[in-house]
């Protein structure tokens, strides 16, 4: 698990950098909160798969892909609540929000995403096939 947990982290760093860079992006263009949940959906696929392929090293299953988002549930709210205190509540600058918030969620995702990626007993369909064939 603490092998887990490092590459968890490795891909949480890649992550942090592809929803930051997004989110600075879209800032120029679209409201601060919009520019983190926009940010936040699209940081979150690619999540998914770094974390199927490197992290836990399992097979992208439909059913992982759809239950992936939930494991981000507590992520996003302590995200989105954390950058709206941040910014709103303590001043703190729209770029650096973000980070600060994002920080205090990593424990709580990885343990979840861990029960939700870690292979079931029962076979599962994969991404892009219609049968439990895995993808190659």
């Amino acid at each position: 698990m603490l092998r887990q947990a490092f590459r968890f982290a490795l891909v949480g760093v890649v992550n942090t950098g592809t929803y930051y860079l997004i989110y600075l992006g879209l800032r120029e263009i679209i409201p601060y909160l919009l520019a983190h949940v926009s940010a936040f959906v699209l940081s979150m696929i690619g999540s998914f798969f770094m974390n199927t392929y490197f992290t836990y090293r399992v097979k992208p299953t439909w059913k992982k892909f759809l239950l992936f988002p939930l494991t981000n549930v507590t992520n996003f709210v302590i995200t989105t609540v954390g950058v709206f205190m941040l910014v709103s509540w303590a001043s703190m600058d729209e770029r650096i929000a973000p980070l600060v918030a994002a920080a205090a969620a990593i424990p709580v995702t990885f343990l979840v995403s861990r029960k939700v990626m870690i292979p079931g007993t029962e076979p599962e369909p994969t991404l892009g096939r219609a049968d439990s064939t895995p993808v190659s």
